[in-house]
Formats: C-alpha cells, structure tokens, sequence
C-alpha cells in the first residue's frame, strides 16, 4: 500500500482525532510485536498525525493571536 494514499484521511480528522490515533500508533510501535515494515508504515502514520495535530495548534494560536490583537486594538490605550 502506497503510504501517501494510507494517509490521505488525516488531513479530514480533527485534533482531538489525530492524537487519539497517533496515542495509538505511539502505543502499538512501543510494543515491539510488529514486522519491520509494519513498523514503518506505523512510524510514517505516526509522523502524518502529528504533522496534523501541530497544523491544528498553530491554527489555534494564530486564531487566538488575531482575536488578541483585535481585541487588544478596539480597547482605549492608558
């Protein structure tokens, strides 16, 4: 299986998705009882789940940034 296409779904989870299932892959990997090339493709997954939590975080702090400036403009200077 093309790994590309294993992780095509991801970029549809949200944050709360992806870390559960990274949990997972993080958990089945510490294991040890996969084949190498099961752990490869685990580790790849792994690695395209966290991408997508750390796409959501900086997200989240880019939206509470602009929500902080534009709150912190519409407020009187002392």
């Amino acid at each position: 299986m093309n790994p590309e296409a294993a992780n095509t779904d991801i970029a549809a989870l949200s944050y709360e998705q992806a870390r559960e299932e990274l949990v997972a892959v993080v958990a089945q990997l510490e294991t040890g009882a996969a084949t190498l090339e099961q752990s490869l493709g685990l580790w790849e997954r792994g690695e395209a789940l966290a991408a997508r939590c750390e796409a959501w975080l900086q997200g989240a702090t880019a939206r509470l940034d602009a929500a902080r400036e534009t709150n912190g403009s519409a407020s009187p200077s002392s």
